[in-house]
């Protein structure tokens, strides 16, 4: 079977806010807080009606689509992308952030932005440089890394004038 990417279902929120948790968890890739309470996930991922990736092993992933910013600035688009651990590394990641390109273009947006995409998380970084994204700035020691303390983040960007 191959992987379904959709909008996520009400009845789902309790696997995506275990993903959430478990991504969270490890203090190496997102800034919320190792433990954050569910009113975190609510308030910082599910009001954004995420999106979920789907296969034959089930709900493996979770990914928000929103502005960047609002008023003139609101035709960039920004995204977060979260993989359960137990499947990372299978293809789940490149399908979201395929099928996120495709639905940022549909919405109308004209380029995305991710603001800050760790430095040390080496797959993420390789994963956006495949999908087009560029590194456009350096953030030094901004990100509080659970086991080497600070590290840089970048800002990648890319445009969506080619995705139809």
């Amino acid at each position: 079977m191959e992987t379904v990417i959709r909008a996520a279902r009400p009845e789902e929120k309790n696997r995506v806010w275990e993903i959430f948790s478990l991504v969270i968890a490890t203090g190496d890739t997102y800034v919320f807080e190792p433990g954050s309470p569910l009113e975190v996930f609510e308030a910082g991922w599910w009001k954004y009606d995420p999106f979920v990736a789907v296969n034959d092993q089930g709900l493996g992933g979770t990914f928000i689509l929103r502005p960047n910013y609002s008023g003139l600035g609101s035709h960039v688009a920004n995204a977060g992308f979260m993989v359960h651990p137990n499947v990372q590394g299978r293809g789940l990641g490149r399908a979201m952030g395929r099928a996120c390109l495709l639905e940022a273009r549909k919405r109308g947006f004209l380029s995305m932005q991710f603001n800050m995409v760790i430095s040390t998380n080496e797959p993420a970084v390789t994963l956006w440089k495949s999908l087009g994204f560029q590194i456009s700035g350096t953030l030094p020691r901004v990100f509080r890394h659970s086991r080497l303390g600070l590290v840089d983040a970048y800002v990648m960007n890319r445009d969506l004038s080619d995705i139809v």
